[in-house]
């Protein structure tokens, strides 16, 4: 009987400190990775053709036009030679008064592929360009 119960115990114990030493790895690759401040995204106007770039910081909300931009993340992937740049970024519309929508657009953007989810606006059109 004694000898079932090391033998659990053994198990929990191993167990216990597999956990503590995947949860160490997760923070040291996290502390390590380099948090971006800004975000850098390029904005067509449709009817003018005109295009402006904006800064945003992480975090804070922008205006621009009838816009309201605000960007919660933003990464560059270091695995290739051609990075990846991802962010998390969320668009108002104020001339939207209707309260059925409340963002135009909310959700992770790629800047390879702005297709994949396409940010939809009849007069703007929004690129991902840096983190920084």
């Amino acid at each position: 009987m004694k000898l079932k119960k090391n033998i659990k115990v053994g198990k929990i114990k191993n167990f216990i400190s597999i956990l503590f030493l995947n949860i160490f790895f997760l923070f040291l690759i996290e502390s390590h990775s380099k948090e971006n401040e800004f975000l850098k995204i390029k904005i067509l106007d449709k009817i003018s053709s005109k295009t402006s770039t904006i800064k945003l910081k992480i975090g804070e909300e922008k205006e621009f036009k009838n816009l309201l931009i605000k960007s919660l993340k933003c990464k560059n992937s270091e695995f290739d030679d051609n990075p990846e740049i991802t962010a998390y970024i969320q668009v108002k519309d104020k001339t939207n008064k209707s309260n059925d929508e409340v963002f135009v657009f909310n959700g992770w953007a790629f800047s390879s592929s702005p297709s994949i989810k396409p940010f939809d606006h009849p007069v703007y059109d929004i690129w991902i360009q840096s983190c920084s």
